[in-house]
């Protein structure tokens, strides 16, 4: 008797420790009357629900954590990847994404100047131009990932250089220092 009541609480553990995916099958996503991202499964209609990029540098369309808002931010599942659902869903969720992650692009760069342990950018972003200041050398501002490049200024805001492939040799040029 007791190796079964073993075997069910292991069962129980399991089931908790399960990761549940969220997929088109098991999940419909739809806009709340504000503009926010719902849930709705099989078993149940969360309402409004937080969405979370669990790798946000390195896949940001992959492993999306879905939260319940209720004080516990419990998670409810996982989506794998993004790409998988419908256009609709993908538009809805990347819309709430793009508000949590508010990470202006950069476009251009138009200029890089180092002084006093600060390094001065001139920038064109998609909601237009910005100056701001990072810290210099290995403080971590500019984080190198691949095509991508993350700058982060002094006051902790982020600035995504979606492919530096993309930029001229002028600016390429001006951003090599830092990389």
């Amino acid at each position: 008797m007791t190796e079964d009541i073993l075997k069910i609480e292991e069962e129980k553990l399991e089931e908790l420790l399960a990761v549940k995916f969220l997929t088109v099958d098991n999940a419909e996503f739809y806009e709340t009357k504000g503009g926010f991202v719902a849930l709705k499964t099989k078993d149940e209609d969360f309402g409004h629900v937080n969405v979370i990029r669990t790798f946000p540098f390195s896949n940001p369309d992959e492993f999306i954590s879905i939260r319940k808002i209720d004080g516990k931010n419990e998670e409810i599942g996982i989506i794998e990847n993004l790409k998988d659902f419908d256009e609709k869903t993908v538009k809805l969720i990347e819309k709430q994404l793009e508000i949590r992650y508010f990470m202006p692009r950069i476009l251009k760069i138009n200029s890089i100047k180092e002084e006093f342990g600060h390094t001065y950018w001139s920038v064109l972003t998609d909601k237009g131009e910005c100056k701001f200041s990072s810290s210099s050398g290995s403080s971590g501002s500019v984080i190198h990932l691949g095509d991508r490049v993350i700058i982060k200024d002094s006051s902790e805001n982020r600035y995504e250089i979606e492919d530096i492939n993309k930029l001229s040799a002028k600016e390429m040029k001006k951003l090599e220092l830092y990389l």
